[in-house]
């Protein structure tokens, strides 16, 4: 992806985020050269890599194939340093966009509309060789389970939720004409270097070629501290 795109999505995501009247925090705004300036009493972020995420999946079609994407908090999957069992991201699918199929070896996750559009979110059980299954799928949804046919999008309007566990095929599309969609996910501990299975497979952090300076540093990017 070109930096001047990357700067554009996160732009473009901080208005949805403003319009959604929700609250990023402080690292969320940091300048490159801010990093700079921050110590190690902010490790907890770099090891964490908390803050902006934005991916096209190695594919090179953004418009198509992407996601923006902010993790608020993390915890250390293996890590003793630091306890927290849980993690929250904040999500934007654009309409017209797709998020590729996948699941999780060990991170179940709450998948929330937090406002816009509607979302769909379509599921597959995985078979014992990682495959999609044609079996019916138990969908956990705002207190009520029940079972739908493989491949069902299922719908979440604002406010909404599902739960996905591991070995859960997911991905995501918004509904055409609704606009597009801001996503809260609160979830397990997450690590995106080693927990994704995609199918097909594709990359996760984009190639970037630098046509302009960076607005903000993403949650791979950020300098060593001093």
């Amino acid at each position: 992806m070109k930096r001047s795109e990357i700067n554009q999505r996160i732009k473009e995501m901080e208005k949805l985020v403003k319009e959604n009247g929700f609250h990023l925090p402080p690292f969320c705004d940091w300048t490159p050269e801010e990093w700079k300036e921050k110590g190690h009493e902010y490790d907890e972020i770099r090891d964490n890599m908390l803050g902006w995420d934005i991916t096209d999946y190695g594919l090179g079609n953004w418009e198509k194939v992407g996601f923006a994407l902010i993790t608020l908090r993390n915890g250390g999957q293996d890590n003793p340093k630091y306890k927290k069992v849980y993690a929250e991201k904040l999500l934007m699918l654009k309409e017209g966009q797709h998020s590729p199929m996948h699941f999780h070896w060990k991170k179940s996750e709450d998948i929330i509309n937090r406002g816009g559009g509607t979302l769909i979110i379509h599921v597959y059980n995985s078979d014992d060789k990682e495959e999609l299954s044609d079996t019916d799928v138990c969908v956990n949804s705002d207190g009520r389970s029940y079972y739908v046919p493989a491949g069902t999008g299922v719908e979440l309007r604002p406010g909404e939720s599902i739960t996905l566990w591991p070995h859960q095929y997911h991905d995501f599309d918004v509904k055409s004409g609704t606009g597009d969609v801001l996503i809260g996910e609160v979830s397990m501990c997450n690590d995106d270097n080693t927990d994704n299975r995609f199918n097909p497979p594709v990359g996760r952090f984009p190639a970037i070629e630098e046509d302009e300076a960076p607005y903000r540093l993403l949650c791979n990017e950020y300098p060593e501290a001093e």
